[in-house]
């Protein structure tokens, strides 16, 4: 199943995309709530799943074509990053390998949709782009194991987690560097796990600017897998429907090329994770 949301009448709605079509979820879920965090938490994915998919059978369609759309999710409650998390990206920034996830946190507003516009901010040239696959999480966790991880996984998505990195340098947390407006593209939707057979840690992830392909490695190459991750963040915090964390990007960013190659007006720049699909966002200078 692939989920979407998109703006309904000037509102956040939630879709599942069939094809060339879309059925809002309001129209297939009766009382199903009007918030996407409280509609996302409702559905109880993935064990939810089939349960959504036969009500989606008789429900009203309608075309893909024309529909805005908005982050896979509009407003999560958390956006959790983890940092260096591939081998050979940890030794193109002549970083040691972690024995533990470098984790930060982004806010909602630095997040764009599929072809909406990223926006480089007017104090910097230096904004970079990093593929990344992004877990969303169904189902309210805490102290989970790597054994039952992957069970309160909702779904994934793809990230082009943008990174201005000389305002990510300007002190010892990242903070600054990741949180400018509309600097990290998301979705174009939320794969349910069902449709990656392989699991998470098996996937070709590749980033490519203006036709390019700049990163191309696989999710194999994780430091920390993606049930480890989840083992890791939930013993300090509960995670919850619709939370989602990206984890981490492979080598060939921009910042250690020679000379460096950053994300620039006019730039197209496409995220490619198998099985999930293509993010794709130009490029746009921050007005005024």
């Amino acid at each position: 199943m692939r989920l979407i949301a998109f703006e309904q009448e000037g509102r956040p709605a939630l879709g599942a995309r069939l094809g060339d079509d879309v059925v809002a979820l309001a129209d297939a879920v009766p009382g199903l709530p009007a918030d996407p965090l409280a509609a996302f938490a409702a559905l109880n994915l993935p064990e939810g799943a089939g349960e959504l998919a036969t009500k989606l059978e008789g429900a009203p369609r309608r075309p893909m074509a024309g529909l805005t759309l908005l982050p896979p999710i509009p407003r999560p409650g958390k956006i959790i990053c983890i940092g260096l998390n591939y081998v050979e990206h940890a030794k193109e920034g002549n970083n040691p390998i972690p024995d533990y996830p470098a984790v930060f946190m982004r806010g909602p507003t630095s997040l764009a949709a599929h072809k909406q516009a990223l926006v480089r901010p007017k104090v910097s040239d230096k904004f970079d782009y990093e593929a990344e696959l992004v877990i969303v999480i169904g189902k309210r966790a805490r102290h989970l194991t790597e054994e039952n991880a992957l069970s309160h996984v909702a779904g994934y998505t793809c990230m082009n987690e943008g990174s201005v990195r000389d305002y990510q340098r300007k002190g010892a947390q990242w903070t600054m560097g990741k949180n400018f407006e509309r600097t990290g593209g998301i979705g174009p939707e939320i794969v349910t796990p069902d449709e990656l057979p392989q699991g998470p840690n098996a996937l070709r992830i590749t980033s490519r600017v203006n036709g390019q392909v700049m990163q191309d490695s696989n999710t194999a190459d994780m430091i920390f897998s993606v049930p480890r991750i989840l083992a890791i963040l939930s013993e300090v915090m509960t995670l919850e429907p619709g939370d989602v964390i990206a984890t981490g990007t492979p080598s060939g960013v921009g910042y250690p090329r020679k000379p460096p190659v950053f994300m620039k007006p006019g730039d197209t720049v496409e995220i490619e994770i198998e099985g999930i699909g293509i993010l794709s966002n130009t490029i746009e200078d921050e007005a005024g």
